[in-house]
């Protein structure tokens, strides 16, 4: 089984920084893709940024360039999601995801319990 595990949310003011951390474990062969999403109260979730395989190639939703890093650590599996100069409409549940390939070879898109990031004075 694979698990993702999310870790870093909570309270911050407007203009504040946090750091999002998301680890993966479990039968992990290779992981292709990994992303994170977020999804605020009565909204669709939606992407916040992606990152390729070998962390060269990143892509971030338009309101979130600029303020926004994402970066992996592939021999830890994990994924990140730097957050500066953070807004009242950057709060939601974020979720992280990654395409992972298991040791039976199967390849599925996984998706962690998400955590609450809340911007407010």
């Amino acid at each position: 089984q694979v698990q993702l595990v999310e870790s870093g949310g909570g309270l911050v003011q407007p203009g504040g920084s946090l750091r999002l951390s998301c680890a993966a474990s479990g039968s992990i062969f290779s992981i292709n893709g990994m992303g994170w999403y977020r999804q605020a109260p009565g909204k669709e979730r939606e992407l916040v940024a992606t990152v390729t395989s070998g962390g060269r190639s990143t892509n971030y939703a338009d309101s979130v360039k600029g303020r926004f890093t994402i970066s992996r650590d592939n021999a830890k599996n994990t994924v990140h999601l730097q957050m500066n100069s953070l807004r009242p409409e950057d709060t939601a549940v974020y979720y992280c995801t990654a395409t992972i390939r298991d040791w039976y070879g199967y390849v599925n898109d996984y998706w962690g319990q998400g955590t609450q990031v809340t911007v407010s004075s």
